[in-house]
Formats: C-alpha cells, sequence, structure tokens
C-alpha cells in the first residue's frame, strides 16, 4: 500500500464541519477513514488543531492527540474511545477529543494523520508537541484532512 488518505464521511476536504462535533455542541469526534497505510508502518498518529487560534488564544489550539492506533486500523468511528490508542491531553486540558470552538470567527481545523515506522512511548499526559517530538524521524507519510467550523 502507500499514499496514506484521511477521509470523513461527514465532511469534505475544505467543508464545513457538522456542528455536532463542536465542543459546546455534542463534543464528539467526527467519523475518520483511513487509506493507504504503507506496509512497513507500526502505528498510526493523529493530531487535529486550529492554526487560526493564533491570535485569540496566541497559538495553534490542540483538539485531539491520538497515538499508536494500529496500522490495520480504517475506520475511527464517531465518538471514539480507544482502547487499543492512546489519547493525549488536548489545550483544554482534557484527554480525548475536543471539539472546535472558534471565539470570534469562522475557524479552519486540521486533522493531520501520520503512519509511523514505531509505535511511541509517550505518557498519557503529553500532548501535540511532545507527540510531534517524539515522531521525529519516525514518519514515513503524512496526509491532512481539513474542515471550517462557525463562531
Amino acid at each position: 500500500m502507500g499514499e496514506l488518505t484521511l477521509a470523513s464521511p461527514a465532511f469534505d476536504d475544505g467543508d464545513r464541519i457538522p456542528q455536532k462535533y463542536g465542543y459546546t455542541a455534542d463534543d464528539v469526534n467526527p467519523p475518520l477513514e483511513i487509506g493507504g497505510v504503507p506496509d512497513d508502518a507500526e502505528a498510526l498518529a493523529l493530531i487535529v488543531d486550529d492554526p487560526d487560534a493564533r491570535a485569540p488564544a496566541g497559538k495553534i489550539w490542540d483538539h485531539w492527540v491520538v497515538w499508536n492506533v494500529p496500522p490495520t486500523t480504517t475506520t475511527i468511528p464517531e465518538d471514539w474511545h480507544p482502547t487499543e490508542a492512546t489519547e493525549g491531553t488536548n489545550d483544554y486540558g482534557e484527554h480525548g477529543y475536543g471539539g472546535p470552538n472558534p471565539p470570534e470567527r469562522e475557524h479552519t481545523y486540521r486533522f493531520e494523520l501520520y503512519a509511523l515506522d514505531a509505535s511511541l512511548d509517550l505518557a498519557t499526559d503529553a500532548g501535540a508537541d511532545e507527540l510531534r517530538s517524539a515522531m521525529d524521524g519516525h514518519v514515513l507519510e503524512q496526509t491532512r484532512l481539513e474542515g471550517t467550523y462557525p463562531a
């Protein structure tokens, strides 16, 4: 296999993320579909962030940090609570998914998927910065799905 892909049946790349996935709504992750995982991948990692938060929050806001997802995973269901992967801490100070919650205008959200050549040994309180550091030198392929969410 090859050419890693990430899609969602809930929204197309570049389109609006449905309201129910927002932090002040149902606050559940949208379903995701994974394809093209390299044969030599040992694990997958996922980071969902908001680069448009730089102005209001002073930083890129991390909404979901997940690692050691089995490379055989082809779907992540809505409202996923993994037992076979590890969810780190988001910028809400919570473990797991924290949905979009832009304060002043529509923001773009990035769902970044990484195929890794190794499983990662990180504490469960690790955030996106720690995950990115741990992934350094282990990324075989990466892909991105983007969606927007209104204020």
